[in-house]
């Protein structure tokens, strides 16, 4: 029964990764906008509203097996949460660089509604920032957050599938986002892959070990 359940778990996350990436590749982006025109503009907040209940639905449909993996007792429980809260810290310093407006979809709106949209833009004007948290790692949103949803007090094995599940699925995208990125920056960012690495703050050259 276990096992059935951690493969509902999976199939049904499987389910809300390939739309949450079928819906976020540029090839399905262009093909909406050659029929939206200008109204891709509001493409971006669609599709956070979509994801977000994609994933609360799945959520739901999921089956939550009885199980704990651990119950930390004091003070390691302490330690942890002191541990998630310095990586909540790391997320909104790797937030700060971003345009929150943008990323939401409200800005896009915005230049909608003034005139000032530009189609090639599709869904977001993306810009290339290596300041910051992205000095030390190339997507320190998911490295951050990846910490922030592993220190956990008390681990169920629902929760440990989802993690799990996350993980690969934020390298996955980290992945296909790059490919979009080298695509609109080019050497520029080739270079910047070579010299940051991509969600661990660490780096092998050599066959040593370096932290960056």
């Amino acid at each position: 029964m276990i096992f059935l359940d951690i493969t509902i778990i999976i199939l049904l996350f499987t389910f809300f990764a390939l739309s949450h990436s079928l819906l976020a590749s540029n090839t399905f982006k262009k093909k909406l906008s050659e029929k939206l025109a200008g109204k891709i503009a509001f493409y971006r907040l669609f599709y956070n509203l979509a994801s977000l209940i994609i994933f609360a639905a799945v959520y739901s449909l999921a089956p939550k097996p009885n199980v704990i993996l651990y119950d930390l007792q004091f003070p390691f429980d302490i330690i942890t949460f002191a541990l998630q809260v310095l990586s909540l810290i790391g997320l909104f310093w790797s937030a700060k660089h971003l345009n929150l407006k943008e990323f939401i979809g409200i800005a896009q709106i915005e230049r909608y509604l003034n005139g000032t949209y530009q189609i090639n833009d599709l869904d977001a004007k993306i810009l290339f920032n290596a300041n910051g948290a992205n000095k030390y790692v190339r997507h320190p949103v998911y490295f951050f957050s990846i910490l922030f949803l592993g220190f956990r007090p008390t681990m169920s094995l629902f929760y440990l599938i989802m993690f799990i599940c996350l993980v690969f699925y934020f390298y996955a995208g980290s992945i296909f986002e790059e490919r979009k990125l080298v695509e609109l920056f080019g050497d520029e960012y080739k270079k910047y892959q070579k010299d940051v690495p991509r969600l661990l703050p660490l780096k092998f050259r050599n066959s040593k070990f370096q932290i960056r």
